[in-house]
């Protein structure tokens, strides 16, 4: 019986030292799979963008960076989509900012209805996944034929605005959502009202939010082509002042990648566009980033 009862235990603990070694070798696995799936998606960036600019680096002059093309010089330029690009950027930024960041505050800070604001934020998840050619169509209805714009980077700014307010609003909000409430109930404590309380607290404590919205509608708004084919138009021409340029039709970057793509195949002036596209993107973020750092910096 004694020999029995010692031998008893000698199951058990090799039972638990056999689950101990599954657990560690399932989280070797689990760990390893997550490295392998992390080196896999950075070597295919890398290649990706290493690829664009092994491309489109030496095709890149000046030449093809300040004119304009022209059929009876023979020369291929692309200023005037630079400059409409950045037309496009600033005054959708402009209108869309003010607007989504607003509406973010709105609904974290004063809306009251818990059922309304489930709706609305229900709304702009389901507007964001809304494909990019449905809003081209939308614009182009109601900006370009309704409100009588016509085919002019007024329209495509205005469909863009559309097309990036649901990101700029649900980023905002959960960034607002991880001020502690503390911080409100501090403030309030205080004496502060409530938008003193929002101005120089909340807003300056979820700006990292609002950076990576403006970021992320950035690179929407560069990337966009299908939407303005329909309101923007595919116009080279430089105008004389900012008023006139957004009267006219005028294509962008992404415009011209997919007309020297893929209706003149002229793939080196496509891929060299293609490479323009990624450092106006770099350099647009870092001017974020910056931002965001001198905004923070003056608000402590």
């Amino acid at each position: 019986m004694s020999d029995l009862s010692s031998a008893k235990p000698m199951p058990a603990a090799h039972e638990h030292l056999s689950y101990a070694t599954r657990r560690r070798m399932k989280g070797s696995l689990l760990t390893g799979t997550m490295y392998a799936c992390a080196a896999f998606t950075v070597l295919l960036l890398a290649g990706l963008l290493g690829y664009i600019f092994f491309r489109g680096l030496p095709a890149i002059s000046w030449e093809l960076l300040s004119t304009k093309p022209s059929i009876l010089k023979d020369t291929i330029g692309i200023l005037p989509n630079l400059l409409n690009t950045l037309y496009v950027i600033l005054l959708t930024l402009v209108i869309a900012l003010p607007l989504g960041v607003g509406a973010a505050v709105y609904l974290t800070e004063y809306a009251t209805n818990r059922k309304f604001t489930q709706i609305i934020e229900f709304a702009t998840e389901t507007l964001a996944g809304i494909p990019s050619i449905i809003y081209g169509l939308v614009g182009m209805l109601v900006f370009v034929r309704l409100f009588g714009f016509g085919t002019s980077l007024l329209s495509g700014s205005l469909t863009l605005v559309i097309m990036i307010l649901p990101t700029i609003i649900r980023t905002t909000q959960e960034s607002l959502k991880t001020v502690p409430q503390s911080f409100r109930e501090g403030a309030l404590g205080l004496g502060a009202t409530k938008w003193y309380m929002i101005r120089t607290i909340i807003l300056p404590s979820s700006m990292s939010g609002i950076v990576t919205g403006c970021i992320l509608s950035i690179g929407r708004i560069v990337g966009e082509s299908a939407a303005l084919l329909f309101t923007a138009g595919t116009g080279t021409l430089i105008t004389q002042n900012l008023l006139e340029a957004y009267a006219r039709d005028g294509g962008t970057l992404s415009v011209a990648l997919y007309i020297y793509a893929g209706e003149r195949a002229e793939f080196e002036v496509a891929f060299a566009i293609a490479a323009i596209l990624l450092i106006v993107v770099f350099l647009l973020n870092i001017a974020a980033k910056l931002a965001q750092k001198h905004f923070t910096q003056n608000t402590q």
